[in-house]
């Protein structure tokens, strides 16, 4: 398996394809925009090599039997579930924020390999071979993965083929006899720069008459054709500035928008194309799983948040203890996301092509929390770190060292700790707040109300209905007209 630098270098041997504010970024690893983002994705390589972590970040091919890093692995049981949600709490842990240039790629192979089992089978196609044939040979180069999944979708009441532009939704537009080409867009997609290739999946189920957007395959993040727009912009400024700024071992979320403008897809590398019958069932496959992970996610920033509270009650001359139920309150909130993706991985069930899918409504509740509770987690943090923290009040590490007025900025900064020291505690608590390490938890994985929808088909009312009569031996069948369309 690589090491971090060899990772890196991985990175800088790519053709630039990656804009931002209309600039080129020719080193994705040294550029303000992206650098922090590669940074977080190195830990992994270096966390790896260690023998504490080996265990969560390390599994074995199921082709030949050696190591390989799990974000290139099958999910096959319960036990690798629980990996994965132990895997993604503990790069929180360790960077802060999300490396999602791994984890959405993850999660993406396995949905497609289930789901091109599924087509393979039915309509004796291709498609498992090649994705077999691809994985053997990322596990061999231990690439970094970056999965697609979002459209730009145009008018939500309208299907992609009946958009003003067809182009809103992206689709085939010549099919070859060597591969396809694709024109359109992903939008919104986490860790692209960090990526060395990206697996483009179904942005949602389609019916027949939307067939030709109907595709999964999986390219070189530099291939021809492709421009990529970096858009995360929270704190640009601060982001951008050294020191304490950006807390030393951090990480840093990154998003794009993937513009193909007729990019040429080797039939080898083509997964899905055109069985339209099968979108859904592929989102579905990567749901399942995704939000059973994102709630370790969660948990692994909240365990972080809740120590640089505590450590900044500490420096503010108070104990933790004044904030016993503050605390206490943050930390029900990381368990109850990590509970709920471990009981998720836990019952599921095994899919005949051999990965494991957790269990959709369980996944689905876990996503609710997590559009809900981490939020609350931020706000505690900054209830307990004061206005220092949330305000935007905190002066920056280049105006502390400042040779005529960053020893008096110091001086007014110190409480019961350095002025120094509590400015790094109070950016941290900003950083994890407001700033770049916010990961996507509103809609990482799909929206809140998405989720809901889900949890409403897979929940048996009727069953829950017959339960109750049972117990007040009720044997009259009570119905009321539906009005509701």
């Amino acid at each position: 398996m690589k090491t971090s630098k060899e990772y890196k270098e991985s990175l800088q041997l790519m053709r630039p394809n990656i804009y931002k504010f209309g600039e080129l970024i020719k080193d994705v690893t040294i550029h303000p925009a992206t650098k922090r983002s590669i940074e977080g994705h190195a830990q992994i390589f270096d966390a790896a090599q260690k023998s504490e972590y080996k265990d969560i970040l390390t599994t074995t091919s199921h082709f030949t039997s050696e190591p390989i890093s799990r974000y290139l692995s099958l999910i096959q049981g319960p036990e690798d579930m629980i990996a994965n949600v132990r895997m993604k709490r503990l790069m929180f842990n360790l960077t802060g924020t999300c490396t999602g240039g791994r984890c959405v790629g993850f999660n993406a192979i396995n949905a497609m390999w289930a789901t091109t089992f599924d087509i393979d089978k039915e309509m004796g196609t291709e498609y498992h071979v090649r994705i077999q044939n691809w994985l053997k040979d990322a596990q061999k180069r231990d690439i970094t993965l970056a999965g697609a999944l979002t459209d730009a979708k145009g008018d939500r009441s309208k299907s992609p083929s009946q958009q003003c532009d067809p182009d809103l939704n992206l689709r085939v537009v010549e099919k070859r006899k060597e591969g396809i080409i694709v024109r359109g867009a992903k939008v919104m997609i986490c860790g692209v720069a960090a990526a060395n290739e990206i697996l483009v999946m179904p942005g949602t189920g389609y019916k027949e008459e939307d067939k030709d957007y109907a595709i999964s395959f999986v390219i070189p993040r530099d291939v021809e054709n492709l421009t990529i727009i970096e858009t995360r912009r929270p704190n640009d400024t601060r982001e951008q500035e050294e020191g304490f700024d950006n807390p030393v071992d951090s990480g840093g979320i990154t998003q794009s928008y993937l513009l193909f403008e007729d990019v040429f897809i080797p039939k080898e590398r083509v997964f899905m194309c055109g069985e339209y019958a099968y979108s859904f069932k592929a989102v579905m496959n990567f749901i399942a799983p995704y939000r059973a992970a994102i709630g370790g996610c969660v948990a692994g920033q909240g365990d972080v948040m809740v120590g640089a509270a505590a450590l900044m009650a500490r420096a503010n001359g108070l104990s933790e203890k004044v904030f016993k139920e503050k605390l206490t309150q943050m930390t029900i909130n990381n368990e109850t996301t990590f509970g709920m993706g471990i009981a998720a991985g836990v019952l599921g069930v095994k899919h005949p092509s051999g990965v494991w899918i957790p269990n959709t409504l369980l996944s689905s509740i876990n996503k609710v929390h997590v559009a809900t509770l981490p939020y609350e987690t931020k706000r505690i943090a900054q209830e307990i770190a004061g206005g220092i923290a949330e305000t935007g009040c905190l002066p920056s590490c280049k105006d502390l060292n400042d040779q005529r007025y960053g020893k008096l900025l110091k001086k007014y900064l110190q409480a019961n700790c350095s002025g120094e020291t509590r400015a790094k505690i109070a950016r941290l608590i900003e950083w994890l707040t407001i700033g770049s390490g916010v990961p996507g938890c509103m809609h990482g994985g799909g929206s809140p109300d998405g989720a809901r929808l889900m949890i409403n088909a897979n929940t048996n009312i009727t069953h829950n209905i017959e339960l109750a009569k049972r117990l007040a031996n009720i044997k009259e069948d009570i119905q009321v007209e539906t009005k509701i369309k």
